[in-house]
């Protein structure tokens, strides 16, 4: 029970920074976005990021925390089919927009010449179709726990415990493979175009600092263009969303095949599922708390201001 305490805690405490921090990055974006004299596509992501981020913070972090005050009937039947739906939903479509983020980071930093270059959005308008399309694909998705999941245990042989308060249904195996199918090949889809662009920066950062090194080796002054310290931080945030996601599914393959119950690697598993959605802002606001000065050259200005 202390155990259980102690974890209730860190997921409110998780909830709520993770929460303020989505919010700050996506005020921030939009502060950007209407100020700019250009409407630039990676303001647009990263807000649509942001909002993704709170619906899996507040859709699975909300519930633990009301458990965590004596709540413990809530959400009931019908709050359990929307908690549960919008969870996965919502991590389906952060999957896909932090793949959309690093693509679209590729192309703005690719040289003229470069095949990524034609694959430049024109316009931040011409972003909104993929959301559209990455909210329809998750919506069907995970369409089937709209039928499978309740928050009363019939019989619980036939039913699975998730985080205490929901309950699953067995489906079929034809259902479950179907479902699993899907969620594989689209993980697998958008990882790896992350990575092929997250490697494609790699090697244009590499080439950046060769030519710095070689300026300052003339004595010449040289000033990183913003848009590679941008292209820096979208990799920090790649990196984070990696190491949340792989750790996440080995816990998850591991509790999975075990034998008894672990409430300890359990914890674990909800605290790596939840990671992603709280830390991923506090990587973006990494440079005086300000994220547009983090992306744009007016950060300079502001400084000799100050």
């Amino acid at each position: 029970m202390v155990l259980n305490f102690i974890m209730e805690v860190i997921f409110f405490f998780m909830t709520v920074f993770g929460t303020l921090g989505n919010i700050s990055v996506s005020v921030n974006n939009m502060i950007s976005w209407w100020r700019g004299p250009e409407k630039k596509p990676i303001h647009i992501i990263l807000i649509h990021l942001a909002f993704t981020n709170i619906m899996i913070l507040l859709a699975k972090g909300l519930p633990k925390t009301l458990a965590a005050f004596g709540l413990r009937n809530f959400p009931g039947d019908t709050g359990c089919k929307i908690f549960i739906y919008l969870q996965r939903v919502a991590r389906g479509v952060s999957i896909c927009t932090s793949g959309l983020l690093t693509v679209v980071q590729a192309t703005i930093i690719s040289p003229r010449a470069s095949g990524w270059r034609r694959l430049r959005p024109q316009s931040a308008w011409h972003i909104l179709p993929f959301f559209s399309f990455f909210w329809i694909l998750n919506a069907l998705i995970g369409m089937n726990l709209i039928h499978s999941v309740t928050s009363v245990s019939l019989n619980i042989s036939q039913f699975k415990s998730e985080d205490g308060y929901c309950y699953f249904m067995q489906e079929s195996q034809k259902t479950k493979w179907i479902v699993l199918s899907l969620m594989v090949l689209r993980d697998a889809v958008f990882q790896g175009a992350m990575g092929g662009a997250s490697g494609y920066m790699v090697l244009l950062l590499h080439k950046h600092h060769q030519h710095v090194l070689h300026l300052q080796n003339s004595k010449l002054l040289y000033r990183t263009p913003p848009e590679l310290r941008a292209a820096q931080s979208v990799l920090r945030l790649m990196l984070c969303f990696v190491f949340f996601y792989w750790t996440d599914c080995a816990f998850s393959l591991i509790l999975s095949i075990s034998l008894r119950n672990n409430s300890l690697m359990a914890n674990i598993q909800k605290f790596l599922a939840l990671g992603y959605a709280t830390f991923s802002p506090f990587v973006l606001i990494h440079r005086d708390g300000l994220l547009p000065e983090c992306w744009h050259a007016p950060c300079e200005k502001l400084r000799n201001y100050l």
